[in-house]
């Protein structure tokens, strides 16, 4: 498998591609990806990538902009080098919010960027937890779909306190978007579901105004798939603290957290932000009053990769 499969990572999470790297048992290969004196990226692979299986791990997040483009030129120069196939891996897609459009004279961004990556050479996406699982339909080419959901849960189980029954717990939806998403963590917890209601005042602010789903004397779990602003769990949270809820604890597969998040969770009864490490944090100071843990999916994308590799079935992998 070393001789034949090619691992790269840009900028965007080198740690991330590391453990994958380690998980698919090769080197992370030597790739230089910097920037000219005016700001144009530069990409040169150290090694050779004729006819090998290249993987490019690139999330698209916090920097979409440069992390995408790096990407994209990534990725035409593994194909003008001879590489006999180019794989994206993206453990968090970035623009999958503007997959529609929801007025007038506004565009289908996601769709343009599924575009710009098959224009580049890309030959298969495997990404994580897509904001719109619809987006799969943008590409041409084949696109691994994978979920955070066995990670996390796994850790949910283990870090359960002593005595507390299935029955115990509720997973909470923050938005009517998410409820799917929530109900397959309920079902996979075999704990109940509730939905909260929102009503967006401005890009940052939100306001919870119902939750349906007894959450009286219960332990509840905010599900969504990522935060920024944290304004819509925040919202939630409180919703369900004012319902009776004894405690709330949130998780996300991608943590897009600003400071102003980080500040509103922790001013906010949500005890514990659960998220992946999808995305390569800032060095930001945590606040007190909030309790923040990351979990590895790095052996999840290097289970994914080995089964691409030897054409094995990648559906095992949403398995508990």
């Amino acid at each position: 498998m070393d001789s034949h499969i090619k691992i790269f990572s840009g900028n965007a999470n080198r740690p991330l591609a590391m453990k994958i790297a380690d998980r698919v048992g090769v080197p992370l290969s030597d790739a230089r990806v910097g920037r000219y004196p005016d700001g144009e990226i530069s990409v040169s692979y150290e090694e050779t990538v004729r006819g090998r299986d290249v993987f490019i791990v690139q999330p698209t997040g916090l920097s979409p902009n440069e992390f995408l483009m790096e990407l994209l030129v990534m990725a035409d120069a593994a194909k003008r080098a001879s590489a006999r196939v180019v794989n994206a891996v993206i453990p968090y897609f970035g623009y999958a919010r503007q997959d529609r459009k929801d007025r007038s004279r506004v565009p289908v961004t996601a769709k343009l960027v599924a575009n710009l990556l098959v224009a580049s050479g890309i030959s298969r996406v495997i990404t994580m937890d897509l904001h719109s699982p619809q987006i799969q339909g943008f590409f041409d080419i084949p696109i691994d779909h994978l979920y955070a959901a066995p990670v996390i849960v796994h850790y949910l189980n283990q870090t359960r306190p002593e005595g507390q029954q299935d029955s115990d717990r509720v997973v909470v939806a923050p938005d009517p978007g998410g409820l799917k998403n929530a109900y397959s963590f309920a079902q996979r917890l075999g704990a109940g579901l509730a939905l909260c209601g929102k009503q967006r005042t401005s890009p940052t602010e939100v306001e919870a105004i119902n939750l349906v789903g007894d959450v009286k004397g219960k332990d509840c779990i905010l599900v969504d798939d990522m935060t920024s602003t944290a304004g819509t769990l925040c919202g939630a949270a409180g919703l369900a603290k004012d319902r009776g809820a004894r405690s709330v604890r949130a998780v996300v597969s991608h943590g897009l957290l600003s400071e102003k998040g980080l500040q509103r969770l922790a001013e906010s009864p949500i005890e514990e932000l659960v998220m992946t490490d999808s995305l390569r944090h800032p060095d930001y100071a945590v606040p007190e009053g909030i309790k923040l843990t990351v979990l590895s999916v790095g052996n999840l994308l290097g289970d994914a990769i080995k089964r691409i590799y030897g054409n094995e079935s990648v559906s095992q992998l949403f398995e508990i």
